[in-house]
């Protein structure tokens, strides 16, 4: 049998015989040259015996396998594959074909944003491109190349695209995930300068094609120069040159390689990497890619490497603000211009926030604030009048370091109608109204009660936490968890001793120890949970009880959001800048500001009713209660004094218009956080002071008369009096003090009361004492220890 006849009988499942040796009288002796195949055996019958076994299945499988193997042969696969390539191949010839190198498109051509006041008058004009372009040979060369070791370092060699990374990029845009992958130079400067921010397929096919074509058709240093020239670097400045002089005071000319290496690296992130307004951790982020641009550089035979280590990060110069900006328009235009960007994120029409910005820096767009004229010039008026009026930093050296902002908002639409973010955009870059970097102090208080009441808390001894709950209010008291202390003592204001008080008395005078037993008494966790319901950002906070003097971050503009969300029933409501947005090329959806029930309302009611009192027998009472035009309004507030005395608040409102104003220390030269004692020549700067003053002038201003709060709750001030009113000459007549509220009609009221108290006005109420000398808590629970109110060991 030859070779073709046994690869056969193999496939037959046969084999050939090997020559048989001798085994007794039964063995044969085959011809070495005639091999023979066994036929019987062992082996023969097991697989015979199998094949009888499978039957016609067997042939069923091998019918299917063979079926399978000839449709995907190695020859078809290989062929299919070679014939997608040339399909891929001669599409992309016929797209290169097809795409020409464009003009500029309309991103790159200079037009102005309008902003204009809710009413349609015109706010301001912006968006004159800060932009001067220079030719690249005034760019020393040590500069150049600093963009291109820190964005493509094969720039000089590379034909113009990055096919891995735009492969990358259009996988991530075809999947939903997104803008990224690198690009090169050469195409993010396609992107910039012929095509547009949106990251969808055809884009980026477009920018491959273009970039290849420009890569052919112009230099290197056109395509550098171009780059340079058209980026985004923040502070408004776009082109090498406006950057220059905005974070050097300089030309682009004389720029040096440390300098330059930090405008190269704040090509990635350019708001974020922005050492003026930075994070500690985007600090660290441009250090490093500041150091990462002058390694590339030495690596690349650029920079000599003991040059290199001598070079130290070079700090950027103190912004200033953009032509046409100053007073308070600047912040109105850069507070409008945030939240437009975030929300062009939100809703998918730009990847990140900095294509965002970039799209809104581009021009192009009609923005209707909802800021009112009149509210705006009278807190503006207010500020003054109240606060820098008053300051004089040639008498004393503290009164530079005081910042003040302020932010009005309409409890029931959200709009922000007002904005102060400090004394000038041109003195002060940063916006003081939107800063999160200083305390809330005790304005968080009412975010502790808010959770007690929402969350149906009760007292270590089991007493439900009402606005007429007894706590000890001894300073430096320390705080208990289930009978064990938690290592927390926190000092009320001028360490002083309270005894046993209510818990409306102690939101009247800001006791730390009540409010810091009540955190725990709650659950710190579910406290931070209701701040972050009413709008405070909480997210990345230790529920730890420290959290209850009001350690964590907060902004006027935040915190007017909380206030105003009580002042709404406990509707959330987002307080928003932007009334309507037009824009011929891109549509945007604004959220509405006020959202669904994130406490109850019995529980949002009755913070509001505690912080009448406040106003009306607490740190607020001598510049808004005793306002000579207050004229009868219904006030509710708190106030707040950080430690240290770095910040001051006071966050009030009336039925209609919440305003949180705060004061915050803040070195002149250096911009850290500093005390303000004997700022304003006061021994120390109080919430009940000038933030409570600016409050009072401005809100007693603009909001309306005869307004009450429609309250649903028996608790607080606003439904029992906690001073006692003046009497007026005759005893028929109206008393010459307003109380904060008249006293109940009915057991249980539903609303505030509105007639007039029939008891005589010279008697002393008796439902709830400022400062109770029983020992019987005012809600009717079991008497308690004095000593030990809450029952603890």
């Amino acid at each position: 049998m030859g070779r073709a006849e046994d690869r056969r009988a193999r496939q037959r499942g046969g084999r050939r015989a090997a020559p048989t040796r001798s085994s007794g009288a039964t063995a044969t002796a085959a011809l070495p040259e005639e091999p023979v195949t066994v036929v019987g055996g062992r082996a023969a019958a097991r697989r015979a015996a199998q094949g009888r076994g499978k039957g016609k299945g067997n042939g069923k499988n091998k019918d299917g396998r063979s079926f399978i193997r000839r449709l995907f042969t190695w020859k078809k696969i290989v062929g299919t594959f070679f014939a997608m390539c040339l399909l891929g191949m001669g599409a992309f010839v016929a797209l290169y074909l097809m795409i020409d190198i464009p003009k500029g498109n309309a991103d790159a051509t200079l037009q102005s944003n309008v902003y204009k006041y809710s009413d349609g008058n015109l706010l301001t004009r912006d968006g004159e491109r800060n932009r001067e372009i220079v030719d690249l040979a005034k760019v020393p060369k040590p500069v150049q190349r600093t963009f291109v070791a820190a964005e493509n370092k094969t720039f000089y060699k590379d034909n113009g695209v990055d096919l891995k990374g735009t492969a990358r990029g259009l996988l991530n845009t075809l999947s939903g995930k997104g803008a990224q992958g690198g690009s090169t130079i050469t195409q993010q400067y396609v992107k910039n300068f012929y095509l547009t921010q949106n990251q969808t397929v055809t884009r980026k096919l477009k920018e491959l094609v273009i970039s290849l074509k420009l890569d052919r058709t112009k230099s290197k240093d056109y395509i550098l120069a171009g780059y340079i020239n058209t980026s985004y670097y923040g502070r408004g400045a776009y082109g090498i040159q406006a950057a220059a002089q905005a974070y050097y005071r300089t030309d682009a000319e004389k720029l040096s390689v440390e300098q330059g290496a930090y405008l190269a690296a704040l090509l990635q992130a350019p708001n974020q990497y922005d050492w003026a307004i930075a994070t500690d951790t985007g600090k660290r982020l441009v250090k490093a890619r500041w150091n990462y641009v002058l390694d590339n550089m030495v690596e690349e035979g650029w920079l000599d490497k003991t040059k290199r280590d001598d070079m130290k990060f070079p700090t950027p110069k103190a912004p200033k603000a953009a032509p046409g900006m100053g007073g308070q328009t600047g912040y109105l235009v850069d507070a409008a211009n945030n939240q437009l960007a975030k929300q062009l994120v939100a809703q998918g029409t730009a990847d990140n926030i900095n294509d965002a910005v970039t799209m809104v820096k581009a021009g192009g767009w009609t923005i209707t604030l909802n800021i009112d004229k009149k509210k705006q010039a009278a807190l503006e008026k207010a500020a003054k009048s109240q606060l820098t009026s008053k300051l004089d930093p040639k008498k004393r050296s503290v009164d530079a370091d005081v910042q003040a902002g302020a932010v009005s908002v309409n409890p029931k639409t959200g709009a922000v109608v007002a904005m102060y973010g400090g004394q000038d955009y041109y003195k002060h870059f940063r916006n003081n109204a939107t800063r999160t970097d200083y305390q809330p102090a005790s304005t968080f208080k009412p975010v502790i009660l808010a959770a007690a009441l929402d969350e149906d808390a009760q007292t270590q001894s089991d007493k439900p936490i009402t606005a007429n709950t007894i706590y000890d209010g001894t300073s430096k008291r320390q705080v208990v968890d289930d009978g064990s202390k938690v290592g927390f003592a926190p000092e009320n204001e001028d360490d002083q001793n309270y005894g046993n008080i209510t818990v409306q008395t102690a939101m009247n005078k800001s006791v730390n120890s009540v409010f810091a037993q009540m955190g725990v008494d709650v659950g710190m966790d579910k406290v931070l949970k209701v701040g972050s319901q009413l709008g405070m950002d909480t997210g990345d906070l230790k529920a730890v009880p420290a959290q209850t003097l009001g350690t964590m971050g907060a902004s006027p503009l935040q915190m007017a959001g909380v206030y105003a969300t009580l002042d709404n029933h406990g509707k959330k409501v987002t307080p928003t800048i932007i009334k309507s947005v037009e824009n011929s090329r891109h549509s945007v959806n604004l959220p509405n500001p006020i959202g669904g029930q994130v406490i109850s309302r019995e529980a949002a009611d009755s913070v509001t009713s505690v912080l009448t009192g406040v106003v009306d027998d607490g740190t607020a009472k001598v510049s808004v209660r005793d306002n000579a035009n207050r004229d009868g309004r219904k006030v509710a507030g708190k106030t707040g004094t950080s430690d240290e005395n770095r910040s001051a608040w006071f966050t009030g409102y009336t039925p209609d218009l919440v305003t949180s104003v705060g004061l915050f220390g803040e070195s002149k030269k250096s911009g850290a956080q500093v005390s303000m004692y004997k700022a304003g020549g006061l021994p120390r700067v109080n919430g009940g002071g000038f933030p409570a003053q600016i409050w009072a002038a401005y809100t007693f201003g603009v909001s309306k008369t005869g307004l009450k709060f429609d309250l649903e709750t028996t608790q607080g001030a606003a439904v029992q009096p906690t001073y006692t009113p003046t009497p007026s000459q005759t005893p028929s007549q109206t008393p010459s003090q307003t109380p904060t509220s008249e006293a109940p009609t009915s057991p249980t009221p539903t609303k505030t009361p509105t007639q007039t108290p029939t008891q005589t006005p010279t008697q002393t109420p008796t439902q709830t004492p400022t400062t109770p000398s029983t020992s019987t808590p005012t809600d009717g629970t079991d008497p308690v220890d004095p000593l030990n109110p809450n029952g603890q060991q």
